[in-house]
């Protein structure tokens, strides 16, 4: 992957990857994305938090899994033909997302950003870096960042 560009989404807008948890929709700014796989066999690692699912071999570089529901403190539920694994760079390192369904890519601009919420209490808040608002649709933006270096 190219070398990541550090605009500010909130300021720019630009392209996302939406995909869904539950029934909510989350987005990753498509810069961040180096491809999105089918679920394959993930070996376990021993000892780690749960939602690290364990690693893959992909084409000869190893990359950790972590399931978005888990990290999200949200249940488990069964893979099926749409569960699917994004891969995400940040400053050189991947990690492989397992999310339900990914839905489409979409251009997002500057006025339908909106900060998140400051709520104390909930737990993948800081995993959410902005809101976008889309006609009556609220999708949560991810923070790349975060997810992969805390």
């Amino acid at each position: 992957m190219s070398e990541v560009q550090n605009t500010d989404f909130s300021v720019t807008g630009g392209e996302l990857l939406l995909f869904l948890i539950d029934n909510c929709t989350y987005g990753i700014e498509i810069q961040y994305i180096t491809e999105i796989i089918e679920i394959e066999q993930i070996t376990v690692i021993p000892k780690v938090p749960d939602y690290i699912k364990g690693v893959i071999n992909l084409r000869g570089k190893v990359v950790p899994i972590m399931s978005v529901r888990r990290r999200f403190g949200k249940e488990e539920i069964p893979y099926d033909a749409r569960t699917c694994i994004i891969v995400i760079e940040w400053q050189g390192t991947s990690v492989g997302l397992i999310v339900d369904r990914v839905r489409e890519v979409v251009s997002v601009t500057p006025d339908q950003i909106s900060e998140t919420p400051n709520f104390k209490n909930v737990n993948s808040n800081k995993y959410i870096k902005s809101v976008i608002e889309s006609g009556d649709e609220i999708r949560l933006l991810l923070d790349c960042q975060r997810i992969i270096e805390s």
